[in-house]
């Protein structure tokens, strides 16, 4: 089909939950997509962090593709190589203990929600259930996590929503007035993607995690989108030299297959027992074959490099006419434009020039491939400027 005819049909048959962007890919190399109409661009999105090692990459594909002629699938009554390698690299990389595989980044907040309230059932009894979790903060699009999420627009038409939660400004003063003899954890993401990337500050991150360890509160560090290399670092606690006591992670995890990982560490590691959560699809062979083979790559030399980049990218991004603030770390980047600029619009304007990019709320938002050239950042940059000197 043409992209005409896609996107006829896509209008014909799919919710439109989607504002989508006029263009269908196709096929593509690296950080470089074509599209049906042979038109190549520079990917500063990586399908939302998801193709860390961007597109086509060889020892991912051999990988799924080797699990793929042995066996697809099998429920998780038995037991497979591939999931138990998995688990047991990313204990190995995040300091956890033990790790429930779901399917999305939802899944895996939902799955230590539960761990969380579980845990503190088990030693204090009914009514210590409530997460305090930040204002911006974003936690998926499950009723639960949306409920966990401290964006208000996002609540709109879907109530009534689960209880338990309550939000609190990313401040220490702020959240320690939220927390209260009902509170077992509190919730946050280091880097807050989804509403612009905002950076939390590494003393209120250290005070609360401090403030947290003597109440026996859980912290609670949401890694979906900042996980796997994407800020430098393995994880990005690892960054604020903390250690949580459950972190969630999946986009970059799978390398483009759906995956999603609840790790739970010293105290969380055996709040679940048989029975007290699951999934179907969770720790897929084929899936799990593949994130074998993103997570043995994730390096302390490839983290350098990423940091390497992103200093590259902020450098230059910082001196564009039209940048107000560039913030984020390693390859998650936030563009804060000039008042009056629209990111959609420029985001268009990126696209018809070649270059993909992401918007959140009023911010560009770039999240290249962590194998991103040279070459393709200088493209990509050389566009962005062009763009927003119009």
């Amino acid at each position: 089909m043409n992209f005409e005819q896609i996107k006829e049909s896509d209008a014909a048959h799919i919710a439109p939950t989607y504002n989508r962007f006029s263009v269908a890919l196709e096929s593509g190399e690296g950080a470089t997509l074509t599209d049906t109409a042979g038109k190549k661009y520079i990917d500063f999105t990586s399908g939302i962090g998801v193709n860390i090692f961007g597109v086509n990459d060889g020892q991912w594909k051999s990988a799924v593709i080797a699990q793929l002629n042995k066996v697809q699938h099998t429920c998780n009554l038995y037991y497979t190589e591939p999931q138990t390698r998995l688990a047991a690299l990313l204990c190995e990389k995040s300091g956890a203990k033990k790790v429930f595989f779901g399917n999305s980044g939802a899944e895996a907040n939902e799955c230590a929600i539960k761990a969380a309230r579980k845990y503190s059932f088990r030693k204090y009894g009914e009514g210590r259930y409530e997460i305090v979790t930040l204002v911006n903060g974003f936690h998926g699009r499950t009723l639960a996590t949306l409920a966990a999420t401290g964006q208000e627009e996002f609540h709109k038409y879907f109530g009534p929503f689960p209880g338990g939660f309550v939000y609190a400004e990313p401040e220490f003063a702020a959240v320690k007035e939220k927390i209260s003899e009902k509170t077992c954890a509190v919730m946050m993401e280091l880097i807050q993607g989804e509403s612009g990337v905002h950076v939390l500050d590494e003393n209120f991150v250290r005070q609360i995690t401090e403030y947290c360890r003597a109440k026996d509160i859980l912290v609670i560090v949401d890694e979906v989108q900042s996980g796997n290399g994407r800020t430098g670092y393995m994880y990005s606690y690892q960054g604020y030299g903390i250690i949580p006591d459950i972190a969630t992670t999946a986009k970059g995890l799978g390398g483009g297959l759906p995956i999603g990982a609840c790790l739970l560490f010293e105290k969380t590691a055996d709040a679940f027992s048989c029975g007290d959560h699951g999934s179907t699809f969770g720790g897929n062979p084929v899936v799990c074959a593949g994130a074998v083979s993103i997570v043995e790559r994730l390096t302390d030399d490839l983290f350098l490099e990423v940091r390497a980049k992103g200093d590259y990218l902020k450098t230059f991004l910082s001196k564009i006419k039209g940048v107000e603030e560039v913030t984020g770390k390693g390859l998650m980047i936030g563009l804060k434009l000039h008042p009056g600029v629209s990111v959609r619009a420029a985001a268009e304007k990126c696209l018809e020039k070649g270059l993909m990019v992401l918007t959140a709320h009023d911010r560009l938002r770039l999240l290249p491939p962590l194998t991103i050239t040279k070459t393709e950042m200088n493209e990509g940059l050389k566009i962005l400027n062009e763009v927003l000197a119009e």
